[in-house]
């Protein structure tokens, strides 16, 4: 068995949309097991999450421990942090432990990437962001390397946390706006530990693309539920979506109904399910799944340097 840091030499975005990509499509065709997520929680308000997950066209099997805990940025750790452990197939012995950490920004800004490389609008794009820390900027990286990005506008709960984060993308005009101005975009980017809704169903012009990646717990959730009732919502995985998506509190107080679900990524990956006209308003409810980080740990170990850890 081999430990993978994976500090330096991740892949490419490019790469990284691909293997997400793939791995919806065997999700859409079923050809997946993956159990939802479970979790843990901790004391001061963290918690922590195993997933696993089984690919059998990919001979890909294994499972991820991760945490989320929103206070960890002033003990100087991530608020995310994670590792991935792969199983083989054929005996269930580990054959590696690989640095997740990474890794998982990475993979859940390539769902909302290929979320809207099959859902925008059109495939050049002004992009709108709200909020401003790392997982934000994974998706931003990953939707540049699938669409055209002609204007970024960007919102956080602080000014200089936007245009620090505008600063960054000076290439592809990127500017802080007021939030309702980041609202009237082609593709909409929500990535915030919100409980509480910032996006209102008013400022959603027909035909705008949302990523709600925020919403990844019970309790949480991003956007209006008037705006998910005037939407095709499509999900990563339903038993998921329910429990801890953006759909999660909506339907805890019955203001949305499961059976309003327009569909999975991997169904519109397959061609199974789509947007129902340009004018139709499409959010991708993403809740993480274990099968994309399988998918981005192969790539990550392809060339990564390991450390042989003797085990049984």
């Amino acid at each position: 068995m081999r430990y993978y840091p994976v500090h330096s030499g991740y892949p490419s975005y490019a790469e990284v949309n691909r293997a997400i990509e793939a791995v919806f499509a065997e999700h859409g065709r079923g050809d997946v097991q993956m159990p939802p997520k479970v979790y843990v929680a901790l004391v001061e308000s963290g918690d922590f999450r195993t997933m696993p997950a089984y690919l059998p066209k990919l001979g890909l099997a294994g499972v991820k421990i991760v945490n989320v805990n929103p206070h960890n940025r002033v003990r100087g750790l991530p608020t995310v942090m994670a590792l991935t452990v792969f199983i083989d197939v054929g005996t269930g012995a580990p054959t590696a432990i690989i640095n997740a950490t990474e890794l998982t920004a990475m993979r859940t800004g390539a769902a909302g990437a290929v979320a809207a490389r099959y859902l925008a609008p059109r495939q050049t794009i002004t992009l709108g962001v709200i909020g401003a820390g790392r997982q934000t900027e994974a998706l931003v990286e990953a939707t540049i390397a699938a669409l055209t990005v002609e204007e970024i506008r960007v919102w956080s709960r602080t000014e200089k946390s936007a245009e620090a984060f505008a600063a960054r993308y000076a290439d592809y005009n990127a500017r802080s706006v007021p939030i309702e101005h980041a609202c009237d975009c082609d593709v909409l980017i929500t990535a915030t530990p919100s409980t509480t809704p910032l996006v209102m169903a008013e400022w959603i012009h027909e035909g705008t693309h949302i990523n709600a990646i925020g919403a990844d717990a019970p309790g949480k959730q991003e956007l209006d539920p008037a705006l998910l009732l005037k939407a095709e919502v499509f999900v990563d995985d339903p038993c998921q979506a329910i429990h801890s998506g953006e759909i999660n509190v909506p339907i805890s107080t019955g203001r949305y109904d499961p059976d309003q679900i327009a569909g999975t990524l991997g169904e519109v990956v397959t061609g199974q399910k789509g947007r129902s006209s340009p004018g139709a308003i499409t959010i991708f409810d993403s809740t993480g799944l274990a099968i994309q980080d399988l998918a981005i740990a192969a790539l990550a170990i392809q060339n990564g340097d390991g450390y042989e850890l003797p085990f049984p």
